[in-house]
């Protein structure tokens, strides 16, 4: 059973920064696709980024393209999300999730993905 720990969530200004990771435990994340989903208060559960099982191929929400770059250390089984020019609208929990096929290039849609971390709180303040 694998296991997805998500960390460095915290509370920031506009405009400033910040680097998620996701590590997996109980299984290898190396040849799966991995994303990022975002969910605020009172909306439904969406998709932010993702990458695929080599690393080679990333996509990105429109609303976050260009400021949040996805990224993926397969030896030390993490997947990350660095955060720039951070939005107050940016404020949400975010979770990783690993692809529920092996070696799908990658996928943005939510029902997808096998397994979900228990998310972590960006807050981001104007």
């Amino acid at each position: 059973q694998v296991e997805l720990v998500e960390s460095g969530g915290g509370s920031v200004q506009a405009g400033g920064s910040l680097r998620l990771s996701c590590a997996a435990s109980g299984g290898t994340l190396s040849r799966y696709a991995m994303g990022w989903f975002r969910q605020a208060p009172g909306q439904e559960r969406k998709f932010a980024a993702a990458i695929s099982w080599s690393g080679e191929t990333t996509y990105y929400a429109d609303s976050v393209k260009g400021r949040f770059t996805i990224s993926r250390d397969n030896a030390k089984n993490t997947v990350y999300l660095q955060m720039n020019s951070l939005k107050p609208e940016d404020t949400a929990v975010y979770y990783c999730a690993l692809d529920a096929k092996w070696r799908r290039v990658l996928t943005t849609t939510l029902s997808e993905y096998a397994y979900w971390g228990q998310g972590t709180q960006v807050t981001v303040s104007s």
